[in-house]
Formats: C-alpha cells, structure tokens, sequence
C-alpha cells in the first residue's frame, strides 16, 4: 500500500537512504513541495535528499545540526525548471532555511532565518 502525504508525494520520497527506516517529514515541509509542484503547474519536484538518520549525515559530511536529521529538510530538483528560478521563488515566500547550489536547491523548516549560497558563481558571502 502507498502511503500518499499530499497530492504529489508519498511517504517513500522523504526516507533516509541508508534502509534505517526514518522517514518523518515536517507538515511545513510538505507543504512548501507540494505549493512548488503545483506553480509549476504539477512538475515533478524529486527529493534527492530528505531525511537523514545520524550516521547516514555523518558519512555525506552533513552538519551535526543539519535540519534532515529532524525531517525538516530536502533538497529538491524539479523537472524542466532551473534551480535558481526554484530558489528565487522560495526566497520570495519567505522558506525559513533556503541554500543556493547549481545543481539543487536545500529547503528547510528551521526556526528563524538562514540563506548560504554554494553556486560556482557565489561570492563568499552569506546571505541572509
């Protein structure tokens, strides 16, 4: 049996890859996919990373704080749209921890405000 979140996401897209079994995701989180896919008028969005057991952080070098240890974190691609037009558009409505990588972009539901910005073309300022 599939078990559907939202609309566009079943439970199975936000498990930590290492068979653990976690695969908690924040309501907010939810969300925030489920309000991007349906602007892009119901693209795909593929979570190439949500939930993250400790150990399974620790071996991609993620923070000891990192947001996917809790569920409140994905890091998103969607089909056909770049990136950066993805991260403007999170910026705009005001997604609470947004990353700006080339490739993907990092989501999360943190409490209180953080933008980094990995992009080849970034400067070694922080925003935010």
């Amino acid at each position: 049996m599939v078990a559907r979140l939202s609309p566009n996401f079943e439970r199975w897209e936000f498990k930590c890859p290492c068979g653990c079994g976690f695969d908690t995701v924040d309501k907010e989180l939810l969300e925030y996919d489920q309000a991007l896919s349906d602007h892009f008028d119901n693209r795909r969005v593929i979570i190439t990373s949500a939930c993250r057991c400790a150990a399974y952080n620790a071996s991609v070098g993620g923070g000891p704080n990192s947001q996917h240890l809790f569920g409140r974190a994905n890091d998103i691609i969607i089909e056909g749209i770049h990136p950066h037009l993805v991260q403007e558009l999170l910026d705009d409505w005001g997604v609470p921890g947004l990353g700006y990588y080339d490739d993907f972009t990092h989501l999360d539901t943190r409490t209180g405000r953080a933008r980094w910005d990995k992009r080849a073309a970034a400067s070694d300022v922080q925003l935010g």
